[in-house]
């Protein structure tokens, strides 16, 4: 009997590539076995160097997607790629990536608090007169009549 990627040769076990993709942390299986096979993914401590590694309930697995590093405990094996909430019953989430205040946009200038960086016209009005060098009122500081 010949094993195909539908069957595993151990019961209770799974591949990991396979694993990733059902729990939905990789939108397509070759993501997560490139992952696997560059060294990107611990598996109970030891690091995967080859996408056919088996897991099993009680393993932990720790990867980085986008920016965070993520520590996932496997809870079950999962026999499909099923909805959300069904990958999301395969396992649980052992560091959650903290939530970012909000998005950083390259394009959008950072949050700076009243008063920090570039005065305004109010504020440079306000400087010049402290300085002297603009007019109090109507009249100018420097002219000399």
């Amino acid at each position: 009997m010949s094993n195909t990627d539908s069957e595993d040769s151990t019961p209770g076990r799974l591949r990991i590539d396979k694993w990733l993709w059902y729990a939905r942390f990789f939108k397509t299986r070759s993501l997560a076995a490139k992952l696997c096979n560059d060294g990107g993914v611990r598996l109970s401590g030891a690091v995967v160097t080859k996408a056919h590694a088996a897991v099993k309930p009680g393993d932990v697995l720790t990867f980085a997607q986008g920016r965070h590093i993520r520590v996932i405990k496997v809870v079950a094996l999962g026999s499909r790629r099923g909805p959300a909430p069904e990958a999301q019953a395969l396992y649980e989430d052992l560091a959650p990536p903290v939530p970012e205040e909000r998005l950083q946009d390259p394009y959008r200038a950072p949050f700076q608090p009243p008063g920090a960086g570039r005065p305004t016209k109010r504020d440079r009005r306000a400087i010049d007169a402290l300085h002297g060098d603009g007019p109090v009122g109507d009249v100018w500081q420097n002219e000399t009549d």
